[in-house]
């Protein structure tokens, strides 16, 4: 019995030890690129948002944004003329799109003879917390261009005062 080959108990127990050290290093750092993935995303939609309004208003529109008419989801007009990424064809009941861990609402007016036609793009993480979480900050662009953020629970949001989007509390990002 002297000649026995294999791994005893102890050596055995080391490596799990080991294994699940290393885990708890990487796991934490892996869920941060994940957040950091979700909101590069939300960033480039926003961008994407008010390029694709101003192609269409040129090329569709006729002067207005995509979304005018009947109250559409914008992003879901977009993605009917292949401006923005076809993920954002379904529209749901509440009127928003989620989209790799953000809710995107979005909507546009009209130009009347007393303003200029104008759009707004909201985007916010859906999990908040957590080893879940999908975003620590929302984002908000209106039709100047402007891509705001800021966290979850601060101050900032889109306006809709007299059928002017706005915003509140800006922050534009650096």
């Amino acid at each position: 019995m002297k000649n026995q080959k294999g791994f005893s108990l102890i050596e055995l127990l080391i490596v799990v030890v080991i294994i699940g050290i290393i885990a708890a290093i990487a796991i934490p750092n892996l869920l941060a690129s994940r957040r950091s993935a979700n909101e590069a995303f939300a960033i480039t939609t926003m961008r994407q948002l008010v390029n694709g309004q101003n192609t269409y208003a040129s090329t569709y529109g006729g002067g207005n944004f995509a979304g005018v008419s009947g109250g559409q989801h914008s992003l879901n007009a977009l993605a009917q003329v292949n401006i923005m990424d076809e993920r954002f064809l379904a529209t749901y009941t509440s009127g928003e799109q989620w989209v790799s861990g953000y809710r995107f609402s979005t909507g546009a007016h009209a130009a009347t003879p007393t303003r200029p036609a104008n759009f707004g793009g909201y985007a916010e993480p859906t999990q908040t917390t957590g080893v879940t979480a999908t975003g620590s900050r929302k984002f908000v662009v209106v039709t100047d261009g402007v891509i705001h953020g800021g966290p979850i629970a601060g101050a900032l949001n889109i306006t809709n005062v007299a059928s002017v989007y706005g915003v509140s509390n800006p922050s534009p990002l650096q």
